[in-house]
């Protein structure tokens, strides 16, 4: 599909544009979810797996203290929004939460 260098693993960006990568994720699957999320369930699935590469490649990194409870929080509820996927029930909350997550990533990023 892609053969970017930066479709699996980003360690050799700095942490700022890492943090970027991971926000523009959550703002495309936010939109994804909330406008149609029927016919998009293999694309939507590829950026959550990205996602999730992306928080690993930041486990190996020496992350700021000022931006370590930031990414400690998302983790915590990127696993929650994951599960919650689930529920078609839930796609609205889950594509806000998502676009919430994305906006305060973008704007703590500098923190990394």
């Amino acid at each position: 599909m892609n053969h970017s260098p930066h479709f699996s693993h980003q360690t050799d960006l700095p942490l700022d544009k890492q943090i970027l990568n991971i926000s523009v994720n959550m703002a495309r699957l936010s939109e994804w979810i909330a406008d149609s999320y029927v016919g998009r369930k293999a694309i939507v699935d590829i950026f959550i797996n990205q996602t999730e590469k992306y928080l690993v490649d930041l486990s190996d990194q020496n992350i700021s203290e000022g931006f370590k409870p930031t990414l400690k929080r998302f983790q915590m509820e990127f696993g929650k929004l994951r599960i919650e996927l689930e529920n078609e029930k839930n796609k609205l909350y889950w594509a806000e939460k998502a676009l919430t997550w994305a906006n305060i990533l973008q704007h703590r990023a500098k923190l990394a």
